[in-house]
């Protein structure tokens, strides 16, 4: 086990030249899953998180939920983690702050914080001190400020890519590492975020995006699935019990992990 600083400075490294793709976790056995099926570096996802926990999305889970999941999943795996925790879990930026220190000293090496807020986007001065009181919190965390004027159609679409331009540049100023886009796949879309941003630039990616290789040709640094993994395992888990329910039968229960397989993943 590296320290928290080594697997910290991994993390950073690993955007260059990329792409670090990231299959999202959201609790500690489909952390273990995601390492052992090679992924360099675990990020979580706060959807996932948040219903696992019992909560929907959107900030409504509790603060310390959420840094007591990071603190498991940072325990048990070998790589670096990143935590997405929504805008911060703070209703100013000394309380994002707050939330970011306590996550870092959780053994985050990484963070997502958004700047969407309720069905649009934060002011982006608003959003910089957010991030800036983050980067004061935190000065070694990779922090991935994450632009929702995609993700919640904010504006005239045609303005849309200059908006996120000068939020990216804003938001660098203000200390993040790296600037997150989702809501975008189309690559020529990427090539220009990824042209204007200095910075490392991660999409949001699922079924009918582009592989991992165009986008990464396009120039996305890190590519992350979202929401994917918790909804397609929650749909196994409603096939199943609608089988059993319904039919009577276990035909769909098929093709899951072997018991001693999981359970050995919790030995290392």
């Amino acid at each position: 086990m590296t320290s928290s600083t080594d697997r910290t400075q991994l993390f950073h490294a690993l955007h260059q030249p990329g792409p670090l793709t990231l299959p999202n976790a959201w609790d500690v056995a489909s952390a273990l899953i995601v390492e052992a099926a090679g992924a360099k570096a675990v990020a979580t996802t706060s959807a996932g998180v948040a219903w696992s926990l019992g909560a929907p999305d959107g900030d409504a889970l509790s603060r310390d939920l959420a840094i007591d999941l990071v603190a498991r999943i940072a325990k048990a795996v070998r790589v670096p983690v990143t935590a997405d925790i929504e805008s911060g879990f703070g209703k100013n930026a000394d309380e994002v702050g707050e939330t970011v220190r306590a996550v870092s000293e959780a053994g985050a090496s990484g963070v997502n914080i958004e700047d969407g807020h309720g069905g649009s986007v934060r002011d982006a001065q608003e959003q910089k001190e957010r991030l800036a009181a983050a980067r004061e919190a935190a000065p070694e965390l990779y922090i991935n400020a994450r632009i929702d004027v995609y993700l919640r159609g904010v504006g005239d679409p045609a303005d849309r890519l200059q908006v996120t331009l000068d939020r990216a540049r804003t938001y660098l100023e203000a200390g993040a590492s790296g600037i997150f886009v989702p809501g975008v796949t189309d690559l020529g879309i990427v090539r220009e975020l990824a042209n204007g941003i200095d910075a490392p630039l991660n999409v949001l990616a699922g079924p009918g995006a582009p592989a991992v290789g165009e986008l990464a040709g396009a120039g996305a640094a890190r590519i992350s699935v979202g929401t994917a993994l918790p909804e397609i395992a929650y749909a196994a888990a409603r096939k199943v019990a609608l089988e059993v329910l319904t039919k009577g039968t276990y035909s769909s229960a098929e093709g899951g992990i072997e018991y001693g397989e999981l359970n050995a993943l919790f030995g290392n």
